[in-house]
């Protein structure tokens, strides 16, 4: 995992002053092209690694030897937090790392290295949208998540916008739509960063649960969308070879239950109605037969017709 190598770094770096790529390498048994990665990253998100040209050269911890963390400013701290913490959702050995690493803070940046950690959560996992830019807002609301800022922002949804006053708890990076967890006067919402026109801090203290994390509540929302979204389940017949495709196009929503009598795979493929689930399956042709409902079937066959209609040549 990237994050133990540069927790790894950062720690090797300490205790040497300066080091080279190939000694990182060397350390941590990767590639130097890896390593020299790895120490761009450090000195991209703001700490104080810098590289130092000429003969006898290398990359160098700023202030030299340490054998803590002490020399890190506040600034640098929230940025080495918010360059690991999205990762850690993942990795228990990452998680342990940066608690220690927390412990060995100066007691005045804790709260703000623990905040920055906190900040952001990356959830791989599809739902059939992707936008490979994070919107610009993104690193405004971070910087209103760590430092406990009430915002006031205008949001747009169905046409309209709302103008609403928010206290900011944390970031989601959903398969490349982010996702900002907030709290409001009806309690905890979400609300998808690209539809925030504007963002504006209050000057007033966001509240935040002390208990509240947002691993824990990002999957409570997870949960909620899915059983929204899979209040219908169609049985499906696809070929072997095309299984793991049709699992990887639909994520959550598609589960493989195993191999049919005729060497096909049997899978369920989820969805809140008979169209939604017709209008995913359309494209795969003959390559998916669906057994049930019929409603599903009645949908495929309507769209079917359609397109003959509509595309059909010679007459």
């Amino acid at each position: 995992m990237r994050a133990d190598r540069l927790v790894a770094t950062l720690l090797f770096m300490q205790t040497r002053g300066r080091v080279t790529a190939a000694e990182v390498a060397a350390e941590l048994e990767v590639s130097v092209a890896t390593a020299r990665r790895d120490l761009e990253a450090l000195s991209t998100a703001g700490i104080p690694v810098y590289p130092q040209p000429g003969r006898g050269g290398g990359w160098a911890l700023v202030g030299g030897a340490r054998t803590d963390l002490s020399g890190l400013t506040a600034t640098e701290a929230q940025a080495l937090f918010l360059l690991l913490g999205p990762v850690t959702t993942a990795n228990p050995a990452t998680k342990s790392a940066l608690r220690k690493l927390l412990r060995a803070l100066p007691p005045p940046f804790r709260g703000a290295a623990e905040a920055a950690a906190g900040a952001i959560v990356v959830d791989p996992a599809r739902w059939g949208e992707a936008d490979e830019q994070a919107p610009a807002m993104v690193a405004e609301l971070q910087r209103a998540v760590v430092r406990r800022n009430r915002i006031r922002m205008d949001y747009d949804r169905g046409g309209q916008r709302t103008h609403r006053v928010v206290d900011p708890w944390g970031l989601v990076d959903k398969d490349g739509i982010w996702y900002l967890v907030a709290g409001t006067e009806r309690g905890q919402r979400t609300f998808r960063v690209d539809r925030i026109a504007t963002v504006e801090p209050t000057g007033e203290i966001a509240f935040r649960p002390q208990d509240f994390d947002l691993s824990a509540a990002w999957s409570e929302v997870v949960e909620q969308v899915e059983r929204q979204r899979s209040t219908l389940a169609a049985t499906v017949l696809i070929q072997a070879d095309l299984a793991p495709v049709l699992r990887k196009q639909q994520g959550r929503h598609c589960i493989l239950d195993g191999p049919a009598d005729d060497g096909r795979v049997r899978a369920r493929v989820t969805a809140p109605t008979p169209l939604m689930i017709a209008q995913q399956l359309a494209g795969w042709g003959a390559a998916v037969e669906v057994i049930e409902p019929e409603s599903v079937r009645a949908e495929l066959a309507r769209l079917g017709a359609e397109l003959v209609r509509r595309y059909r040549t010679g007459e």
